[in-house]
C-alpha cells in the first residue's frame, strides 16, 4: 500500500514548529549573556567556544541582568528606555518589556519571582513591580542616587544603596517600610550576602572598601579594605561583588584598579589580587564555580578567571561598555 505523501509545505511547517518548540524549551544552554550599554544590545556567547552566537537588540543602555527563577528568561534593565526587557533564552529574542520608571539601574526579584524591585536613580525611589501584570505596586522613597538592590535570603528584607547618602536602606518587603538606614563607606554600590543571610556585604566605590553588615542588628560589623600594589587609593573603586555558595570566598571587582580581589570571608583577609581588563565592573560565577567572569567596562571585554589558580584563562571581546554578565548553565 502506498502511503500518501506529506506536502512539502506542510512538512516544512511541521519541522519549523518542532524546531521552535525545541528552542522554546531550551535550558542550561551554557550561553553567556553580556549587556553592552553603548550598543543597546545583549551579546550571547557560546559557553565553550566563547564565540558570538547572537547579538540581541534591547532598549537603550542595557545594564543589570538576572535569570528568571526557572532559568528560561533573562531580564535586562534598559535604563534610557525606562523598562526591563525580557529575553526568551530558547528564542534568543526580547519577547516583552516591563515599564519600571525613570532611570532604572539595578534590580532584584522577590523570592517567589512575582515582583521585581528596581532602583530609580533620578527619582530617589525603588519601584515595586508586578511582573505578570506589568504594574507598579508601590514606590519607596530612599536616599539620592539609589543603585544596588538585594532581596535578603529569606525574602523579608530588601537592601538598597544610596550613593549620595553613603547609606544602605533596610526595607521590610511586607510593608515596604524602611526599618533602618545604615551609614556605610563612600559611594556604596552593590551587594552580596552570606548563605545563611547573617551578613550583607556592600562595595564602597570611593572608599576602596567593602562594608560588612550584621543583617540581624542592621549595623556595621567590619570593613575590608583593598590596596593592590602600584595603585593609589583613589584608583581602587570597588563595584561588583559575588560570593561562593559555601560563603567562604568573595570576589570584588576594583574598577579603575583593573583587578579583582579574592577575599576570605571568615578572616576578612585578601588572599589574592587578579589582574583583569580595564575598569573591572561586574562579576559572576558559573554554576560549578570553577570560573569567574569579570566584565571590563573600558576594555570592552570579559576576563575568564580560573578560580582554582586565580589566573586569567582568556579575554573575550564583547560589546561597547559592557555592564553585566549572566550564565545560563
Amino acid at each position: 500500500m502506498t502511503r500518501p505523501k506529506t506536502p512539502i509545505r506542510t512538512l516544512a511547517a511541521l519541522l519549523s514548529l518542532g524546531l521552535c518548540a525545541g528552542a522554546a524549551l531550551a535550558k542550561d544552554t551554557g550561553y553567556l549573556f553580556v549587556s553592552s550599554e553603548n550598543d543597546n544590545a545583549v551579546t550571547v556567547l557560546d559557553g565553550k567556544s566563547f564565540q558570538v552566537v547572537k547579538t540581541i537588540a534591547t532598549g537603550e543602555r542595557p545594564r543589570d541582568m538576572k535569570l528568571s527563577a526557572d532559568r528560561s528568561q533573562v531580564f535586562v534593565i534598559a535604563s534610557n528606555s525606562e523598562r526591563v526587557d525580557v529575553i526568551d533564552i530558547g528564542k534568543l529574542e526580547v519577547v516583552r518589556s516591563i515599564d519600571v520608571g525613570e532611570d532604572p539601574e539595578m534590580f532584584d526579584f522577590s523570592k517567589d519571582g512575582s515582583r521585581i524591585y528596581v532602583s530609580n536613580e533620578e527619582d530617589a525611589e525603588v519601584s515595586v513591580i508586578d511582573v505578570a501584570a506589568n504594574k507598579v505596586l508601590a514606590k519607596i522613597e530612599v536616599g539620592e542616587e539609589p543603585e544596588g538592590v538585594l532581596v535578603g535570603k529569606d525574602g523579608s528584607r530588601l537592601y538598597v544603596t544610596s550613593e549620595v547618602a553613603n547609606m544602605v536602606h533596610v526595607i521590610d518587603t511586607a510593608s515596604n517600610a524602611i526599618l533602618a538606614n545604615v551609614v556605610v563607606g563612600n559611594r556604596p554600590r552593590r551587594f552580596a550576602d552570606t548563605p545563611d543571610g547573617s551578613e550583607v556585604w556592600v562595595t564602597n566605590e570611593l572608599g576602596a572598601s567593602v562594608t560588612v553588615l550584621d543583617a540581624k542588628a542592621n549595623a556595621v560589623k567590619e570593613t575590608v579594605t583593598f590596596a593592590p600594589k602600584g595603585f593609589r587609593s583613589d584608583d581602587v573603586t570597588p563595584v561588583g561583588i559575588v560570593m561562593t555558595r559555601d560563603g567562604k570566598t568573595a570576589y570584588v571587582t576594583l574598577g579603575r584598579a583593573n583587578h579583582v580581589a579574592v577575599v576570605d570571608v571568615a578572616t576578612r583577609k585578601v588572599r589574592d589580587y587578579v589582574l583583569v581588563g580595564s575598569r573591572a565592573w561586574g562579576a559572576t560565577l558559573n554554576r560549578d564555580e570553577s570560573m569567574l567572569v569579570v566584565v571590563n567596562g573600558l576594555s570592552d571585554d570579559i576576563s575568564l578567571v580560573d578560580t582554582k589558580t586565580n589566573k586569567v584563562l582568556r579575554s573575550v571581546p564583547v560589546g561597547r561598555v559592557p555592564h553585566t554578565a549572566v550564565i545560563d548553565d
